[in-house]
C-alpha cells in the first residue's frame, strides 16, 4: 500500500508539472503571437529525434545543439542552454512518467539515489565555483572508458545481469548513495547523468533498465527548474518551442516502447558504446575548449 501511494504520488507530481510547464508555456508563446504549431515539421522532428535518443539514454543535449545549428533553428545562440532546457523540460516528465511503471522499482533504493542525486544538485553550485571544469571533464573521460572496458569484460566473461534484482541492499546502496551524490554534483557542471546511471546499475549486477527511472525523474527535475529559470530571465527562444515539444513527446512514447521490449543483451553492447562515444566528446570538448582559449590568449598578446 505504501509503495501504491508513493508511486501514485510521483505520477501526480509529474502531471502536475506537465500541466503548469504547458499553461505557462501557452501563456507566452500567446504572448509572442505564436502557438504551439510554430516551427511546423522541422520543429517536431527535431524534438522527435533528439527526445527519442535521450529516451534511449543518448542524452538530448548534444543533439538537440546539433540539430540547431544544422538547421539554423535559433535566431540567437545564447538562446541556446535556456531553450534547450525548455523544449525538454516536458518530454522528460514524460519519460519519468513512463518510466515509473514500465520498470519494476525497489522504492528504497529509488528514493536514496534520488535524494542523493538532488542534495548534490543543490551543493554543487557553491562546490564547484572553483573546480577546474577541464579536469572534471577528462576525468570522468578516463573513467567512462575505464568503466567500458570493465563491461566488456564483464559481457564476455560473466553471466547477463540478473533481471530479478531490482535492488541495492547493503554497502551498495551506500555505494549508490554515494554515487549519485556525487553525480548530482557534477550535473551543475553541465556534464550528463545517463550514462554514468546506466553503467553503475549494471556493474552492480543489476539489469540497466533499474537506472531508467532514476536518472529520469532526476533529470526531469533539473531540467525544469532550469527551464523556469531561463523563461523568467527571458532567455530562450519562444518561436518553435511548441512544434519541438510535441514532437518530443511523440519521440518519447516510441523510444520508451523500444527501450521496455530490448534484448538485454543488445542493451548492454549498446552501453558500452554510448560509454565510449561520451569519452569521447568529453575529450574532445576539453580539447575545443583548451584551443579557443589558446587562441584568446594569443588574441590578446598581439
Amino acid at each position: 500500500m505504501n509503495e501504491q501511494w508513493i508511486l501514485h504520488g510521483l505520477q501526480v507530481v509529474l502531471v502536475m508539472g506537465m500541466l503548469a510547464m504547458g499553461w505557462l508555456y501557452t501563456r507566452h508563446l500567446r504572448a509572442n503571437n505564436l502557438n504551439w504549431l510554430t516551427g511546423g515539421w522541422k520543429g517536431f522532428l527535431i524534438g522527435l529525434v533528439t527526445d527519442f535518443g535521450d529516451t534511449i539514454g543518448v542524452g538530448s543535449f548534444a543533439t538537440t545543439t546539433a540539430a540547431f545549428k544544422m538547421t539554423n533553428y535559433l535566431d540567437d545562440d545564447r538562446d541556446l542552454p535556456g531553450t534547450i532546457n525548455a523544449v525538454h523540460a516536458i518530454p522528460t516528465m514524460v519519460e519519468a512518467l513512463f518510466f515509473l511503471t514500465a520498470v519494476q522499482i525497489d522504492w528504497p533504493t529509488f528514493i536514496v539515489m534520488t535524494i542523493a542525486s538532488i542534495l548534490g544538485a543543490l551543493i554543487g553550485p557553491r562546490l564547484t565555483a572553483h573546480w577546474d571544469a577541464q579536469k572534471v571533464r577528462r576525468a570522468l573521460a578516463y573513467m567512462l572508458v575505464l568503466a567500458a572496458l570493465v563491461m566488456i569484460y564483464n559481457i564476455f566473461f560473466l553471466p547477463d545481469p540478473s533481471v530479478t534484482k531490482h535492488a541495492l541492499v547493503g554497502w551498495q546502496l551506500w555505494v549508490g548513495a554515494l554515487f549519485n551524490f556525487t553525480l548530482g554534483i557534477l550535473m551543475t557542471l553541465g556534464l550528463g547523468n545517463y550514462t554514468p546511471e546506466l553503467i553503475f546499475f549494471s556493474l552492480m549486477g543489476m539489469s540497466p533498465l533499474v537506472a531508467f527511472p532514476v536518472m529520469m525523474v532526476n533529470s526531469a527535475a533539473v531540467m525544469s527548474t532550469a527551464a523556469l529559470g531561463f523563461v523568467k530571465t527571458h532567455r530562450l527562444q519562444w518561436r518553435g518551442l511548441g512544434s519541438i515539444i510535441l514532437g518530443g513527446i511523440v519521440g518519447v512514447v516510441l523510444a520508451a516502447t523500444l527501450v521496455k521490449n530490448i534484448d538485454m543483451t543488445i542493451l548492454r553492447y549498446g552501453i558500452v558504446i554510448l560509454s565510449l562515444w561520451t569519452a569521447y566528446g568529453l575529450f574532445k570538448e576539453t580539447q575545443n575548449v583548451a584551443k579557443a582559449a589558446k587562441a584568446l590568449q594569443d588574441e590578446n598578446v598581439e
